[in-house]
């Protein structure tokens, strides 16, 4: 029966194509008959000019000046994050990457309780992106390395780079490329982690360089006004340095709701950005870099002519923050909730028109300590009338911990006022019930194994040495793709027992020593563990090696 509608289905196509040829033909036939042309019949074309390529015509260079200008200084950015194995199974897990969260109202910058958190509305559509590269790939798909790309910009010849925290969060490896840099070189230069800003997702990277490199111009993101050109540079899809234009859409954009917005205030743009440019720079007409391409609002995983850039503004300031010796950015708050955008009837019925009311006060925190109870509205800070909940968080959160601010405040209609001295957000934040966790998180320190070779491990048990007369540290595990397991460390591991007596003929006798002697080695050096079977120490040495990447 197939076979036989197969048969019928091949006969109606022939039938169509026989039906369309021959009215072709038949309209061929008709307009030769009613235009008498014909093929070989010679056509007198003397009187035709011919065309010429004219000489080239400078229009409009603004665009494609500025691209010359910032373009050298535009990176690529690939990461690779390895699997994690399993101490037990040793069984590769794909890993889950999370956009960072923020506990709802908190501390003196507070924040809203509109309910508008979590999914649905807006967030169903909001993405951050970073997109190229490959997608996931777990150990039964014959991977098990995730591989994206983003964009960055340099901003210091040393090679520090900016970009966004999202680009680089839990890579295990990172790569810059730079637009001189050979195309034969896929991966680029390694790179290094000088600290993050979840909140803000800024992230600060450097890799090392012999002479100078190009850097951007950085501008003042409040000078940018709604309807100015603007450029976006980056590699969306892994083209890199591509270059597009449209102007601002919006200033002080907020698109996530509660405390997670609550550092983030948007340049919107309806210049082109997709995945890959993440990271990358938003140059106004002066070459100046005025905001970090950070996400894009869309229903299709691509440009639909909303795109958000965080202020250079903002940027400068956590950047200075991040190369500091802390590596970490530090904010004030003062330990009190509010709710964001009460409605207007709330303003008349209490008494005031622009401020904050205080939800809730933190106990023994510095609002607290200074007198503020729940009731109050915040009108001021040291002289300056506050609008609204954004005025206050903005200010509280640039000053130090430590500094004083007089508040102005009502309490039952009657005007008063108090010196509040600010308090550490993440400490605040902590004592509120929030996350413990600090928003912002320097790069782990290269003094142990896992981070710079792949490999964990840890002291032998109580009396082993004394009983076996081995000394060193116990292998516990080895993760895949890394230095360690590319030596052939990962195959020895997949048994129980291995210890490391030596790293480059240094002894260790337990994890500090392995550590200090870790926390030494370069990229480019060669390394090489003397290990022992501790289930056949009879059996010797084995030795293991290779060049640190």
């Amino acid at each position: 029966m197939n076979s036989l509608l197969k048969r019928l289905h091949v006969g109606r196509l022939a039938t169509t194509f026989t039906v369309l040829a021959t009215l072709s033909a038949c309209i061929l036939i008709g307009s030769v008959a009613g235009h008498g042309v014909k093929g070989q019949e010679k056509v007198d074309s003397t009187d035709a000019t011919p065309l010429k390529i004219p000489n080239p015509v400078m229009l409009s260079n603004a665009f494609s000046q500025i691209a010359k200008e910032v373009g050298p200084a535009v990176v690529n950015i690939n990461t690779e994050t390895l699997p994690k194995t399993d101490q037990h199974s040793r069984k590769m897990r794909p890993q889950i990457h999370q956009l960072p969260q923020s506990p709802d109202d908190q501390d003196g910058d507070g924040d809203n309780q509109d309910g508008q958190g979590g999914q649905g509305g807006m967030q169903d559509f909001f993405n951050r992106f970073f997109g190229g590269g490959n997608p996931d790939l777990g150990p039964d798909d014959g991977g098990g390395v995730r591989a994206s790309l983003g964009s960055g910009f340099i901003v210091d010849s040393k090679g520090y780079i900016l970009t966004n925290n999202h680009v680089v969060e839990k890579a295990d490896k990172i790569y810059v490329k730079l637009s001189t840099d050979p195309e034969g070189d896929a991966q680029g230069r390694p790179a290094k982690v000088i600290g993050v800003d979840k909140a803000t997702d800024i992230a600060v990277i450097k890799i090392e360089t012999n002479t100078p490199l190009p850097t951007v111009k950085l501008g003042n993101s409040e000078a940018a006004q709604v309807g100015d050109w603007v450029i976006a540079i980056g590699s969306p899809f892994a083209l890199s340095q591509t270059v597009t234009a449209g102007i601002v859409s919006a200033k002080n954009r907020t698109i996530e709701p509660g405390a997670t917005g609550q550092f983030q205030h948007f340049i919107q743009t309806d210049a082109a950005i997709n995945p890959g440019n993440s990271g990358g720079p938003l140059v106004n007409m002066a070459g100046e870099v005025v905001g970090i391409n950070t996400a894009i609002f869309t229903q299709s995983a691509g440009y639909q002519g909303i795109g958000f850039a965080m202020p250079s503004n903002t940027v400068i300031g956590v950047y200075n923050d991040l190369i500091s010796s802390a590596h970490k950015v530090v904010r004030g708050s003062i330990g009190i909730k509010f709710q964001g955008n009460l409605p207007s009837a709330v303003g008349r019925v209490y008494g005031f028109k622009n401020g904050v009311l205080v939800d809730a006060v933190t106990p023994k925190q510095p609002a607290d300590r200074a007198g503020l109870k729940a009731g109050d509205i915040i009108v001021s800070l040291d002289g300056r009338n506050i609008k609204d909940g954004d005025d206050l968080v903005s200010d509280i959160s640039s000053r130090r911990p430590g500094s004083t601010v007089k508040v102005g405040y009502l309490r039952d209609g009657k005007q008063q006022s108090a010196t509040i001295t600010i308090g550490d957000r993440d400490v605040v934040v902590a004592a509120m019930g929030g996350d413990s966790a600090p928003e912002t998180t320097a790069p782990e320190e290269e003094n142990g194994g896992e981070t710079k070779l792949g490999i964990t491990v840890s002291n032998l048990p109580s009396g082993a040495t004394a009983k076996t007369g081995i000394h060193g540290v116990l292998v516990t595990s080895t993760k895949p793709g890394s230095f360690a397991d590319e030596i052939g460390l990962g195959q020895v591991t997949a048994s129980q027992g291995i210890v490391i007596v030596s790293v480059n003929r240094h002894r260790v006798n337990n994890k500090a020593e392995f550590d200090d002697v870790v926390s030494g080695l370069k990229s480019g050096q060669d390394v090489v563990f003397e290990i022992v079977d501790a289930q056949h120490p009879n059996e010797g040495s084995q030795y293991r090696g290779g060049t640190l990447p």
